[in-house]
């Protein structure tokens, strides 16, 4: 289980760096910049799937790093 949560955790850092600008707007907030990080932005097609992507791979990582932390799972 440990090369699964390996790939697991190598896809969601390589999932994340394809997500769009919304880091940008974050740092805008921390430089005193506009207010758009909150605006509400729809998400349509490629930017959906990634952000879908990006929960599930989330979601997978803590639940196989619980599983291990707990040793239900060797």
């Amino acid at each position: 289980m440990d090369i699964v949560l390996m790939i697991i955790s190598i896809l969601l850092i390589a999932i994340c760096l394809l997500q769009s600008s919304k880091a940008e707007s974050a740092s805008n907030i921390l430089q005193g910049g506009g207010s758009e990080l909150f605006s509400n932005r729809k998400e349509r097609g490629g930017e959906l799937i990634i952000t879908r992507i990006t929960f599930i791979l989330g979601m997978l990582f803590f639940v196989v790093s619980f599983l291990l932390s707990t040793g239900i799972i060797k």
